[in-house]
């Protein structure tokens, strides 16, 4: 078995594409869709760079991936625009008629221009008197799971691993999405009320970048664990801290900070990608 393979992942993937590269036989992890090409040299970057210029214009995501200890026992992931397909406090905003001005904040924040745990407090003091039914209206109205995450939770619980839900979004979200989605355990920030409205505090400490990689180190010291035993997915720069220092970080349709920083990057498939990126074929994965 080679140390390293090109994974390729995407609706018509096919290995003929990248013939000119010489890569090998290729095994097929989900016909037409995803599939690896053996790599023989360490220095993979231009070997990507080249890969990544034949599929330019097709809908595939293609990454080189460590063929070692590849199917990771532990799963650290974010919830907004990652397991979900909202960001809560917009949409808690859009609540309050004050989705554009928090958004631009969450949006700043995302993509590193602003400090988290700074820009978090501003925002949740926009929504200072906001009643408290408005969140579970945000939940049933606005939250869904994102395309292929129960599918990537089973089928990772069903091989032994542990899963995280970590969140920089708020507690009761991350309990209800937790168990909509099937992970073990959840984390998120405290929105605080005054049993009526939001009173436009946050409980502290704030869970924020430097926290998110303190549940991972803390998980892996837990289970004893590898870091190469890991793997952490987000879509934001409070992310990046976690997803540089697991075996496998994922920037899953993600800020372009983090697609930059990442080990490998999902931009076009959903969920179910981060099986595949695993060495998961078909006919292992758990469907739900």
């Amino acid at each position: 078995m080679s140390a390293f393979v090109l994974n390729v992942i995407g609706d018509g993937a096919q290995p003929v594409l990248f013939a000119p590269l010489g890569l090998g036989r290729a095994t097929v992890l989900s016909p037409g869709r995803a599939f690896d090409l053996p790599v023989a040299t360490q220095d993979s970057m231009p070997l990507l760079a080249a890969a990544r210029s034949f599929a330019e214009g097709l809908k595939l995501d293609i990454n080189v991936v460590a063929t070692a200890k590849r199917k990771k026992k532990l799963l650290i992931a974010d919830m907004d625009s990652t397991i979900i397909n909202v960001e809560c406090l917009d949409e808690l905003a859009d609540m309050a008629g004050l989705k554009p001005q928090i958004a631009a904040i969450t949006e700043r924040a995302m993509r590193g221009e602003l400090e988290f745990e700074a820009a978090l407090r501003e925002r949740v003091g926009m929504l200072k008197g906001l009643k408290l039914d408005a969140l579970e209206r945000t939940y049933v109205e606005r939250v869904r799971l994102n395309p292929g995450a129960k599918n990537l939770l089973a089928t990772m619980r069903a091989h032994g691993a542990h899963t995280m839900l970590v969140s920089g979004g708020f507690g009761f979200f991350t309990a209800k999405v937790a168990e909509a989605a099937g992970f073990h355990v959840e984390r998120g920030n405290t929105l605080l009320d005054d049993g009526v409205a939001l009173t436009g505090e946050v409980g502290t400490p704030i869970l924020g970048r430097q926290a998110k990689l303190q549940a991972l180190e803390d998980a892996v010291a837990n289970l004893k664990l590898d870091y190469a035993e890991t793997l952490a997915v987000g879509d934001g720069a409070n992310d990046l801290a976690m997803i540089q220092r697991a075996g496998m970080g994922v920037a899953y349709h993600a800020k372009p900070v983090v697609a930059a920083a990442a080990g490998a990057s999902i931009d076009h498939n959903d969920l179910t990608a981060l099986l595949y990126l695993q060495g998961y074929s078909d006919a292992e994965i758990v469907c739900v």
